[in-house]
């Protein structure tokens, strides 16, 4: 009797080890792991040094509580913020958590602002989380069924629709929450001014301008964050997934104002950056710079959008290839949930999002034949997928 919580699900396979791009079943069978644990393992599975470095702070301090100076989270947070240009960072577990902080960011500043009824304006089609208060925030009302009430204080417009937001009258709002690519929403990437815009906007209207950078953040869209291709600063960014390579850890990044709304005593969390977590993440840091990965994200989330155009692009039933970096997605002109046990069954795992659009969150660390070699596993299952 299996007396897990049935919450996901979960496919039947259950894995043993890995090494790279490649993850073992308890059968012996390798796959390639185009989805990186869901943009979570950006530096491929059992990476040496992170094992090691892991190993070494568990020898030394995993945990001492946030009431006193943790020195590697002060380190981590400095790594961070010359990275984005923030200015301070609350450490938390998840990317979920890291969005929660943010939300109170927005709601004390509201409260400082003698606003009694504060409203964020959040996007269609978006995921912020689990939690009842990212729960609200999120654009799918899927996922929201049966947990009402929701939590109040949040309205949903048009991703990618500038106009939308220019619409807005309302004297409660306070912040725009969005990510910069919407993973769940189907790997949707707005116009190339659009960032720039929403910026001009929160300044205009005094409004923060809060980004969801926990699927997009840490290289995976070809620059540190994915806001940087705009040329524009947040004043608040959620980080989780690829910081830790694994080890459970989110970040909540502010500047400016928005980052001394939160004092002594208004937000915590007793796991928050302790020092293993934090150990882990300045190794990934060092190893993506180090390695060169942010480019060679955008290099070679090019070069397999473009294999796969050549490959796939001229069939009927593929809508789309789109992406930024190794953030890519597929959308077909029909549901197609099924295509990840049949990828599965072949080797390769992938994942499906908005019903009918493949997502691939390759590691960073995928080699040129292994992106060769997911290009053409993958088309060839396309390709008989249609005929059948």
């Amino acid at each position: 009797m299996n007396h897990v919580m049935p919450t996901y699900g979960r496919q039947p396979t259950l894995f043993t080890h890995g090494e790279g791009s490649w993850l073992w079943d308890e059968h012996g069978q390798r796959y390639l792991d185009a989805i990186s644990g869901i943009a979570v393992c950006s530096l491929g599975h059992a990476h040496p040094e992170i094992a090691a470095a892991i190993a070494d702070q568990a020898g030394k301090l995993i945990h001492t509580s946030n009431l006193y100076r943790v020195g590697l989270q002060e380190k981590l947070a400095d790594r961070l913020c010359g990275l984005s240009g923030m200015d301070s960072v609350f450490f938390c577990n998840s990317g979920a958590e890291a969005n929660e902080a943010a939300i109170k960011i927005a709601r004390r500043q509201a409260f400082e602002r003698g606003i009694e009824n504060p409203v964020i304006v959040v996007m269609q089609q978006s995921f912020h989380g689990r939690t009842l208060a990212t729960l609200s925030a999120t654009g799918n009302k899927r996922i929201q069924e049966g947990f009402a009430p929701l939590v109040e204080g949040f309205v949903h417009v048009k991703y990618n629709d500038l106009a939308a937001l220019e619409a807005i009258k309302d004297d409660n709002v306070v912040a725009i929450l969005l990510e910069p690519v919407q993973g769940e929403g189907g790997v949707r990437v707005p116009h190339p001014d659009y960032l720039r815009h929403v910026r001009h906007l929160c300044d205009e209207r005094g409004w923060l301008m809060m980004l969801d950078e926990v699927q997009t953040g840490m290289g995976r869209t070809g620059q540190w964050f994915a806001f940087q291709h705009s040329h524009i600063i947040p004043d608040v960014m959620t980080l989780a997934k690829a910081l830790g390579n694994g080890v459970p850890i989110g970040a909540c990044l502010a500047r400016g104002k928005a980052a001394t709304l939160l004092g002594p005593g208004k937000h915590g969390s007793t796991f928050g950056g302790n020092p293993l977590a934090c150990r882990a993440a300045l190794q990934v840091t060092e190893i993506i710079e180090r390695e060169h990965l942010v480019h060679r994200a955008d290099d070679l989330g090019r070069k397999i959008r473009e294999d796969f155009a050549r490959q796939i692009g001229h069939l009927d039933p593929v809508l789309d290839i789109r992406g930024r970096g190794l953030m890519i997605g597929i959308e077909l002109d029909r549901p197609c949930a099924e295509l990840v046990n049949i990828a599965r069954d072949a080797g390769i795992l992938i994942n499906v999002t908005a019903d009918s659009t493949i997502r691939l969150l390759p590691p960073l660390v995928m080699t040129d034949h292994e992106a060769t070699l997911l290009v053409e596993k993958l088309s060839s299952i396309l390709i008989d997928y249609f005929r059948a």
